[in-house]
């Protein structure tokens, strides 16, 4: 058994990198859900959604759900979730964190959750730029 990972995004990023992760990887490791969130979506039935999302994903490891923004309507969704051992979310998702998480299906949840987050922050740099001559 592993962890089951529900990305909850605005539109389409969820599934955007998702997909761009799996190619990537060339495989998804741990058991996977998107949740796309529309500006006319029904916040109530999206709860529904996500934690039908959530029944389906956890085979007994829990669930570690990735969010993009803090404080939006995929963050509250997402927070609407947390069951402590149960379901973590991570907020500010982006490709390295993504990667990271995907890279350690073996682990814990809380371990997992800790990947994530660890992963989200060394994968943010400012570029040195190039001398020209």
């Amino acid at each position: 058994m592993s962890v089951g990972l529900l990305i909850i995004t605005h539109e389409r990023i969820a599934s955007v990198m998702a997909d761009t992760a799996m190619a990537m990887l060339g495989r998804c490791p741990l058991p996977l859900a998107v949740l796309p969130v529309s500006s006319d979506c029904d916040p109530d039935q999206l709860r529904k959604d996500a934690q039908a999302q959530v029944e389906m994903l956890d085979q007994g490891d829990g669930v570690l759900v990735l969010t993009d923004m803090y404080g939006s309507t995929p963050s509250n969704v997402a927070g609407s979730l947390i069951q402590i051992d149960r379901v973590q979310v991570v907020s500010g998702i982006n490709l390295p964190m993504l990667v990271r998480v995907m890279n350690y299906p073996q682990l814990d949840l809380a371990r997992l959750a800790e990947k994530a987050v660890s992963g989200g922050r060394e994968g943010v740099f400012i570029c040195p730029g190039q001398e020209h001559d």
